[in-house]
């Protein structure tokens, strides 16, 4: 096991044949769908279905962290030189037998193997709408794409760097800054997808976006950042395994302002579990990163509250998402304090968290900031 290189490109033309014939389901799908149809709304068709797809693919990877399969084959990209599980079944057995609990067994090599099947497919689409994209520009007419080709070729370049992430995870075995990095770079591409998709829908229908004042549009934004740097926190939090540093609720270790150490639970660069000087991470730091975290939630499911409330008039379905995911955010971030961290819980929040990125995204793509009229205008106009 030791002996093993931690990467090894041999399976690497297996492993992307794979994600060719995978991704060939959800491209007859849409072809058979959409007989007929434009060439934009094919495009449309196929974004949306590839915006679905890889958010399945970040709760696929929520799921893979969290059942700790993320070592299951440790090397990369494929399973000790392999396309699969089944051609490494004497190496992981023997993983097995040394380590009975794990990082390497049967069940967590195919979860991995799973995850990294599914990321390849994804990219293949993603692959196949940048080309599409390209080739619509070059047609031009009426059925034109509303978008710029580069958005779908940024969002290759971004998914290309996702897949280098996924790499280092596993070869860096890990590594918090790594990990939390490879979980912010999934709901990056969401977005980007998701900007993609709505302008598309728009394009095809021909809907224009709705004007939303300023003040609404600038919270909006904010209420945005916010959630961004929420979601980094909660990464954070579950890349250093600090989500039971506090089991009570609404105080923390029977205290609302236990014993922390700031210092040590926000050193970024350092190994999973130490610090860069090789001591351990004490629990002090852990419960300074849960709590910061648990604090923050505070301002910013009360940020959601607020923007749903203001939104319902013109973005009802957005403002309707926002106020059950925050919700579910808070029902489910509880559960794993008060029940232990239950896998399906945190597989939610994961899954919340992305989804608000979604449906954040969805308005700011569905609104722009309405006109100001000019003074001069309006006293003509009065």
């Amino acid at each position: 096991m030791d002996a093993q290189p931690l990467y090894d490109l041999a399976p690497l033309a297996r492993l992307m044949l794979l994600g060719v014939v995978i991704a060939l389901g959800p491209l007859a799908w849409v072809a058979l769908r959409n007989r007929g149809s434009t060439p934009l709304r094919r495009l449309q068709a196929l974004t949306v279905l590839t915006l679905f797809l890889t958010f399945d693919l970040v709760l696929f990877g929520a799921f893979t962290r969290l059942t700790d399969s993320g070592l299951g084959c440790p090397d990369w990209p494929g399973c000790y030189g392999n396309a699969s599980p089944v051609g490494a079944h004497g190496e992981i057995a023997a993983a097995q037998q040394a380590m009975p609990t794990g990082p390497v067994t049967h069940g967590k090599a195919w979860v991995e193997m799973i995850h990294r099947y599914l990321a390849t497919s994804v990219g293949v689409l993603i692959i196949v709408l940048t080309v599409a994209a390209w080739v619509q520009q070059r047609r031009g007419g009426a059925q034109r794409s509303p978008l710029s080709p580069w958005w779908p070729t940024f969002t290759l370049f971004w998914v290309c760097l996702q897949g280098a992430f996924g790499a280092l995870t596993v070869t860096m075995k890990l590594f918090p800054a790594i990990v939390t990095l490879h979980l912010i770079g999934g709901l990056v591409l969401l977005a980007l997808l998701c900007v993609q998709a709505v302008r598309h829908t728009h394009g095809a229908q021909g809907v224009a976006p709705t004007a939303l004042t300023r003040g609404l549009r600038r919270g909006l934004v904010a209420t945005a950042i916010l959630l961004a740097l929420q979601v980094v926190l909660g990464g954070w939090v579950s890349t250093n395994y600090a989500v039971l540093a506090c089991t009570t609720f609404p105080t923390c270790q029977g205290s609302w302002w236990p014993a922390m150490d700031f210092a040590q639970g926000f050193q970024v660069w350092r190994p999973l579990g130490l610090l860069q000087d090789g001591s351990h991470v004490s629990f002090a730091a852990l419960t300074a990163i849960h709590y910061v975290h648990r604090l923050a939630a505070y301002a910013v499911l009360l940020a959601l509250a607020v923007l749903a409330w203001r939104l319902r008039p013109a973005l009802p379905a957005q403002a309707r998402w926002l106020g059950w995911l925050a919700l579910l955010q808070f029902a489910t971030g509880l559960s794993n304090v008060v029940l232990g961290w239950p896998l399906l819980a945190a597989v939610l929040h994961t899954g919340g968290a992305a989804a608000l990125v979604v449906v954040l995204t969805w308005a700011l793509a569905s609104s722009r900031a309405a006109p100001v009229p000019h003074p001069f205008a309006s006293r003509v106009f009065a």
